[in-house]
């Protein structure tokens, strides 16, 4: 059952974490999570959920992040669905056997791999899309044949709270089970033995998963964050450009892993972009009703438009709603915080560059992000881009759609992340690919097996080497 907590967030009841863990292996150990059917019912179970329980889920996110029922559909609710159906379309193609070439010195042989569920995994979801960040993963790890045992994130106690009261009504209780709490509870799931963990949030927490997973020697997936640059040059089609730089700066107010986190523009256009931002800025500031998660996450974004040395535009903000204005910061100190730490919050700083060589050498300069934008009409420079920067993603004249592609894979390189995951590379994240090799037993030849003699030894070397 359910309780309030103090500021009227329901938790759900306390439970031992241990028990669950324990439960989870009892069901994967069954057998019964490897079958298709079950696989695909599963799949279908949580698309019901998804249908009918969608005005449920929107008004947790309403309470918990202040977002409007349309801007959580298309967020969370939307691209979940999306990605269901895109497995369950392909779900009997990603677990067939793959067929493997088999060498000349291994025939007659056949080599395949086969895709196996890993067992039971952890899914750490997190708070700023608390559907999407949950439940895509959830897609994969089911769809892989495991049991899955998902954490929400505390700081959307209102979904958190959905999720454990309407999974078990959808989905085999006995293979997906949801704890919810704070990191109390967070330490108690670390504690135990996963065969993958899966985690979305900051880099900081990233490192405390990684650790407590080392443990175990358990794989593990991290999505996490970092600065996401965006690159406009000369050529670009500036009034594209800013409108959509500002929208998807806005989304969730600022509060998107891949949010655009700085912008890099060159010089001979910098003024009419600039001036082209704003307006679109405050435009999109306004179409989007939502607010910092809480005072915390407020104050922090605030406290960053103090000493960068650049001049702000905007930034008005009021604490009683958490809310804080579109706002550009142009030309900050490059050391100053807020262009070292991911800010999370509806404030762009924009620079100056010379040149697009320099934007490549400022980008290069800095930890590799999870996502990177480029807004350019010369194929040359989108290319020169492309290859000569390194992300988990590239926008080409585009914000946020790259995560929606479902055989796109999603996920970071160096600190913004590692592994990936959607479509078939969820599929694989979550199972492993066990080596079969099959040899005939008709033929068995002798100069194969010790003693080599000179003649057999050459054959060997010419064959083998």
């Amino acid at each position: 059952m359910g309780k309030p907590e103090e500021d009227g967030a329901p938790v759900t009841a306390p439970c031992d974490v241990a028990d669950e863990v324990a439960r989870l292996r009892r069901t994967f150990g069954s057998g019964r999570t490897r079958s298709l059917p079950w696989r695909r019912e599963q799949l279908e179970g949580l698309l019901r959920l998804l249908d009918e329980r969608e005005p449920e889920l929107a008004v947790a996110i309403e309470q918990d992040l202040g977002r409007n029922a349309i801007g959580s559909f298309m967020g969370d609710i939307a691209p979940v669905r999306s990605e269901i159906r895109h497995t369950l379309k392909n779900l009997e193609k990603w677990a067939r056997p793959r067929k493997v070439r088999v060498p000349v010195t291994q025939q007659p042989g056949v080599a395949r791999e086969i895709p196996e569920p890993k067992g039971t995994v952890l899914v750490i979801g997190a708070w700023n899309f608390p559907i999407l960040l949950t439940l895509h993963p959830l897609v994969s790890a089911i769809a892989a044949g495991n049991t899955v045992l998902l954490k929400p994130s505390e700081l959307s106690p209102h979904v958190a709270a959905a999720l454990a009261t309407l999974l078990p009504l959808y989905l085999d209780p006995s293979a997906v089970a949801v704890v919810t709490g704070g990191v109390d509870v967070s330490t108690q799931v670390l504690a135990e033995r996963f065969d993958h963990i899966f985690f979305t949030g900051s880099t900081r927490v990233g490192q405390v998963v990684l650790e407590a997973a080392a443990k175990h020697l358990t794989p593990v997936t991290l999505e996490l964050g970092g600065k996401s640059p965006v690159i406009v040059t000369a050529d670009a089609d500036l009034d594209v450009a800013a409108r959509r730089i500002a929208w998807g700066k806005c989304v969730n107010n600022g509060q998107a892993c891949i949010a655009p986190d700085y912008v890099l523009v060159e010089d001979s256009v910098r003024p009419q972009f600039v001036e082209r931002l704003l307006t679109r800025l405050q435009e999109s500031a306004k179409a989007e009703p939502t607010r910092m998660v809480n005072e915390a996450h407020f104050d922090r974004v605030v406290g960053l438009l103090d000493g960068h040395g650049g001049d702000v535009v905007g930034g008005t903000h009021d604490r009683a709603t958490l809310k804080i204005a579109g706002t550009v910061v142009t030309d900050p100190d490059p050391d100053s915080p807020v262009m070292q730490e991911e800010i999370f919050g509806p404030v762009l700083p924009v620079m100056s560059v010379p040149s697009l060589a320099d934007a490549v050498a400022f980008v290069n300069d800095r930890p590799k992000p999870l996502a990177l934008y480029v807004f350019s009409n010369s194929g040359r420079s989108v290319d020169t881009v492309v290859s000569s920067t390194s992300s988990g993603s590239v926008g080409v004249n585009q914000v946020l759609y790259q995560m929606l592609v479902p055989e796109l894979p999603f996920g970071g390189v160096g600190e913004s992340g590692m592994g990936s995951y959607h479509g078939r590379k969820g599929f694989d994240t979550f199972s492993h690919l066990k080596a079969v090799l099959h040899k005939p037993t008709v033929i068995d030849l002798a100069l194969t097996y010790p003693p080599y003699g000179p003649i057999a030894s050459r054959i060997l070397r010419r064959v083998m080497g």
